[in-house]
């Protein structure tokens, strides 16, 4: 492929060029412009999905990818696919967008193989005979019937009806020596995109927008990245990153985007937890170290927590994490460190007195597993009473694959763990003393 080849045989090849010839073809030949991420794998796959950040050449690729489908070597030529469909989620979409759009299928063809549109009857058809039928995804039913070898799919994760619609497509896939499907999306936690990537015949493509950035305003990067940055919204709509929650997770992304607050109350106590990693240094679990205050006025109920900083470290040795772990401590004006010490035992006290001889320090014990530990925190949470003062990606991640059975996610939950002490610390623990009966003495 051209693309691949040096400079010199490039440049060769394009001085070389006459305007009325080939010169005229080059716009036309995606595979010379395209992006790595929209250039289809190898394989022999049945969807192939192109997940990206908005504006990453999504689209594009789309109409690209339909275009090698149906084109045959010359106008007239029958390509690999006759019959497409074009599924969006409602039918102006697929024809503002992926037929008529400036990245649309109509913009992308060479004059002598564009293909006609006819409204009436939602149809492209191309000079040799083949054919793309538009579909809205708020009608899945209008996929009974039709029967394709190729489909375009468009923002898959934003359909209401994504399940039904796809399934009802995939039984309409069924012509050809092997039917195959593009769908172009942006990421986003529904089930249909998590169980179409788990599947052994999807492969996936992927970049955020800065991967496209030649063909996009400076001015628009500039802005998005400004205003949404350390956000996850920009993680999912710029860096297209999957934020995927665990099946029955005891936290949800779009609730923690909801408790999140700017300007931080006088807070009564806070506290710096600690998840200590006996064994420090590279490859080692890390130290999850999480900050968190609590204004306590009035009956436990009234009580609120907010979380004020993920300080965790990785690849520590004990003594890293407890000098880490005391800078918490003096840069929150914090009242007192706590941290288990299940598996370090004395030794994880003994390390922090070395940074700190006075720094005021509470050990405490697990007896119940992770999940059953975190569930009284998780439901502080669904009642509003704990919020983030920030975004905290690392945490926040881990917490959306912590389950009641236990953590979903690779590795060790040490940020989890950490925050999970601190409120208990805060709000579970005091106010289960402040219910407890007072027994009078006589």
């Amino acid at each position: 492929m051209l693309a691949s080849a040096d400079a010199e045989v490039r440049d060769r090849f394009l001085n070389e060029l006459h305007e009325e010839g080939a010169l005229g073809a080059l716009p036309f030949l995606f595979e010379f412009w395209a992006l790595p991420h929209q250039l289809p794998p190898d394989g022999d796959w049945r969807a192939w999905v192109i997940m990206g950040g908005r504006g990453a050449g999504k689209t594009r690729a789309g109409s690209e990818w339909v275009r090698a489908q149906v084109e045959g070597a010359l106008p007239t030529d029958p390509g690999r696919a006759r019959r497409v469909a074009l599924v969006g989620e409602t039918y102006d979409q697929v024809r503002d967008v992926m037929i008529q759009g400036d990245s649309g299928i109509l913009a992308c063809s060479p004059p002598d193989r564009r293909p006609v549109w006819k409204a009436g009857e939602r149809k492209l058809i191309w000079p040799n005979g083949a054919e793309a039928q538009a579909f809205s995804a708020h009608d899945p039913e209008a996929l009974r019937g039709p029967q394709f070898d190729a489909a375009w799919v468009d923002e898959l994760a934003k359909w209401k009806a994504g399940q039904e619609t796809w399934d009802m497509l995939q039984f309409a896939l069924r012509l050809g020596d092997h039917p195959q499907a593009c769908v172009t999306t942006t990421p986003r936690n529904v089930g249909v995109l998590k169980a179409l990537l788990d599947s052994p015949s999807t492969v996936v493509t992927h970049a955020p927008t800065e991967a496209n950035r030649a063909n996009l305003a400076d001015s628009f990067l500039d802005e998005v990245r400004a205003r949404y940055a350390g956000t996850r919204l920009a993680r999912q709509e710029l860096d297209g990153v999957l934020l995927a929650d665990a099946d029955g997770a005891l936290w949800q992304s779009q609730m923690l985007e909801r408790l999140r607050c700017g300007k931080l109350p006088e807070l009564d106590r806070i506290v710096v937890a600690v998840d200590p990693s006996v064994r420090g240094g590279k490859g080692g679990d890390a130290c999850g170290i999480v900050v968190a205050g609590a204004c306590m006025q009035g009956p436990p109920q009234d009580w609120r927590a907010f979380v004020l900083a993920d300080c965790t470290v990785e690849n520590a040795s004990p003594v890293d994490w407890a000098h880490a772990a005391v800078r918490a401590y003096e840069a929150w004006n914090a009242d007192r460190v706590i941290a288990e010490v299940n598996q370090g035992g004395q030794m994880v006290e003994e390390v922090l007195r070395q940074v700190d001889a006075t720094l005021p320090f509470r050990a405490v014990h697990a007896a119940k597993g992770k999940g059953l530990r975190a569930e009284p925190v998780a439901a502080l949470y669904e009642q509003g009473r704990v919020r983030h003062a920030g975004v905290f990606h690392d945490l926040e991640d881990q917490m959306v694959q912590m389950t009641v059975r236990g953590f979903d996610g690779s590795g060790s939950p040490d940020r989890v763990d950490a925050l999970v002490w601190a409120l208990h610390e805060l709000i579970v623990a005091p106010a289960k003393a402040w219910r407890q009966p007072r027994v009078r003495r006589l």
